[in-house]
């Protein structure tokens, strides 16, 4: 009963929390991350040990693959140099950095024991990225190459992390050894996330029942996560990879109320687990300074230390990555160079996150390392490259000009479209309307040209009122009216229950059209 008073204490706050941020147009995650720092000390608020399997088997499989269900796969593979530059080559960089400098500030612990630490606090956070990055209006590459470094760098992390701890007991990690490792880690879940996508597809385009297909889309992740887990291969891998073959497949292999259904909740489920995941991340803050032994200064110097590193590799790390491989021919016409503030802006955008700390919890396991140490300092990483950099990359990132407005680019590549869109149901409309009434084909015409029109009309002057809006705020006043009739009729008794709910839902569906032309 008080795990499950507890569990509904914290959905309960996050949820206001992210309330709260909406309200003052704050980030919500930032907003929920210091309301867990503080509440972490007031007295009577449960204190929640956050285990590292609840986040990486229960928390993170849901929360990358839903965040690769929205990645434009073409996208992805676009930026795919880049990506891979970050997410495996930064990610061995910086974790070898940040051994090296711990180990000289802490000569008596072993090198492979720094370099674990360096292995937890290497990678920028999927979640973080994906909850901050796009809350700033950054440009869609740029989005894009955050989101994709970030769903694939956990992986090199967690194998750099295994690799250390091995060394530091004593395991051979030879060349030959590591090399097999990632080939098994990386390879193995790439094999097991395309054959998971491909019968989870299959599936799909064999049920019929919405319920059935988002029960499907919720369990996939997960039973992704364990299968990769028995056979020991990197579940990262595979729930991303699952996640990108089926986010470019749902339009072929779901109703269109399949997808409508799954989308909201996937939203509901993400909205609810990113809340959770920063608010309990803030609230470990009272456990972790109560279990320190290190002296102070010594604590401060080791995560000023480790702090200034991640940040400057990853500056010295971004511009010979971005403009050395545009010396390549191929890469140099295929590829635009990027303003120098592009890479400013990326660089600073590598905020960690829970899977950082789920990381380093479980180096406390182990007798021959500073456990206590290394997590608070992993702790402290992610709040100050959440704090620092999250709250300052929305200025930064208007003051070097790396914004990018894409409205009317989208609207007139969507109206583009649109009128070839409607062509083809024009065509399909006279192919097929045979027998209809005129009165009928007339309509269905009627509504394809407004279709295209209200394409065309997002291009033009907003400051009037289109006729798609002024269609719109007297169709919504049309169904508010008749929505009041229906609810007076089921109060006087002369419906049942069911017949207003199926009219509603009939005019929730009209409704919701209307706000996505508004839109």
């Amino acid at each position: 009963m008080e795990a499950i008073v507890d569990t509904v204490v914290l959905v309960t706050i996050s949820v206001l929390g992210a309330a709260l941020a909406r309200r003052f147009g704050l980030i919500a995650p930032l907003v929920l991350l210091v309301a867990g720092l503080g509440l972490s000390f007031v007295p009577g608020v449960p204190e929640v040990h956050l285990e590292p399997e609840l986040v990486l088997l229960g928390i993170l499989p849901p929360l990358l693959y839903v965040a690769a269900l929205r990645t434009s796969l073409p996208a992805f593979k676009d930026a795919l140099r880049p990506i891979l530059l970050l997410a495996v080559g930064l990610v061995v960089v910086s974790a070898f950095a940040v051994g090296a400098v711990v180990h000289l500030l802490l000569p008596e612990v072993p090198f492979a024991a720094c370099l674990a630490l360096g292995a937890v606090v290497a990678p920028p956070d999927a979640v973080s990225a994906t909850a901050v990055a796009r809350r700033v209006g950054l440009p869609r590459r740029v989005v894009t190459i955050l989101d994709g470094e970030s769903l694939l760098n956990d992986a090199s992390a967690l194998v750099l992390l295994r690799i250390s701890v091995g060394a530091l007991l004593g395991s051979a990690v030879g060349f030959w050894d590591i090399a097999g490792q990632v080939v098994l880690k990386a390879g193995g879940g790439l094999l097991i996330g395309l054959l998971a996508a491909m019968g989870a597809a299959w599936l799909h385009r064999r049920i019929e029942d919405p319920l059935l297909d988002d029960a499907l889309s919720v369990l996939a992740p997960f039973v992704v996560v364990i299968v990769a887990e028995r056979l020991h291969t990197s579940s990262v891998v595979a729930v991303v990879v699952a996640g990108l073959y089926l986010g470019h497949r749902i339009p072929y292999l779901l109703s269109a109320t399949s997808r409508l259904q799954m989308e909201a909740v996937w939203r509901l489920l993400t909205f609810l687990l990113e809340g959770v995941v920063f608010l309990l991340v803030g609230l470990q803050l009272r456990e972790l300074v109560a279990g320190l032994e290190t002296p102070p200064a010594t604590t401060a110097a080791v995560t000023g230390a480790v702090f200034a590193t991640v940040v400057v590799v990853r500056f010295a790390w971004m511009y010979p990555a971005t403009y050395l491989a545009r010396l390549v021919p191929r890469v140099r016409a295929r590829e635009q160079r990027p303003a120098p503030a592009v890479p400013a802006i990326v660089a600073w955008a590598g905020m960690r996150g829970v899977v950082t700390l789920a990381a380093a919890l479980t180096l406390t396991e182990y007798e021959n390392l500073p456990g206590e140490l290394f997590v608070f300092v992993a702790f402290a990483v992610i709040v100050l490259t959440l704090l620092v950099h999250g709250t300052t990359l929305p200025w930064l990132s208007r003051r070097l000009g790396v914004v990018e407005d894409t409205s009317a680019q989208d609207a007139l590549a969507e109206a583009g479209v649109q009128h070839a869109a409607s062509r083809a149901a024009l065509t399909a409309l006279e192919d097929n309307a045979g027998g209809a009434p005129p009165a009928v084909v007339d309509r269905l015409r009627a509504l394809t040209d407004s279709r295209a029109n209200v394409a065309w009309e997002r291009l033009g002057n907003q400051a009037q009122e289109t006729p798609s809006a002024a269609y719109g705020r007297l169709r919504r006043e049309m169904i508010a009216a008749e929505r009041h009739v229906f609810k007076v009729a089921r109060n006087e008794g002369r419906i049942p229950e069911e017949v207003l709910t199926r009219a509603q839902r009939e005019l929730d569906l009209e409704e919701s059209q209307l706000t996505r032309s508004d839109d």
